[in-house]
């Protein structure tokens, strides 16, 4: 038996639609009061569901119209510890994400560029410099649509 009801599923929704809502507006919609919501918010705080809040900014608008997923092989097991790699990539102010994966490739990054051009920079000067990278592929992103979950 789960320990969140209907109404904590309905905030958590809530919530990722929209994170800026206050306890009294989310409230409301749920029908409860605005302590009754507060409490609930703070019981999936401390059990770790709501696991903070964060800005989510539109990287277009700053200037950064192209997304490129790479899938990176490393080249030899044990010639660049895990760490390293991850420490390397993760200092490339252009790289969104580090994701490590089971499959074909060891990582996925979400890489951001102004434009193809300054993708290639990036990729050339920045990412295959990095100690440890073998094979590489890249997607770039056309179009994305967010899905709020298992909710």
């Amino acid at each position: 038996m789960s320990a969140w009801d209907d109404k904590d599923f309905a905030l958590m929704r809530a919530l990722s639609r929209d994170d800026t809502q206050s306890a009294s507006v989310l409230g409301r919609q749920l029908g409860l009061s605005q302590p009754a919501t507060w409490r609930r918010i703070k019981r999936l705080q401390a059990a770790g569901v709501l696991a903070g809040r964060r800005v989510d900014l539109n990287v277009e608008a700053l200037g950064f119209g192209v997304t490129v997923f790479l899938g990176v092989k490393l080249a030899t097991r044990g010639q660049v510890s895990l760490e390293d790699f991850e420490r390397a990539v993760t200092a490339i102010p252009e790289v969104q994400t580090v994701q490590h994966v089971l499959g074909r490739y060891d990582y996925r990054l979400r890489v951001v560029a102004r434009d193809i051009s300054d993708f290639e920079r990036v990729l050339r000067h920045r990412i295959m410099t990095v100690r440890g990278i073998g094979d590489v592929e890249a997607n770039v992103l056309l179009s994305e649509e967010r899905l709020l979950g298992p909710l």
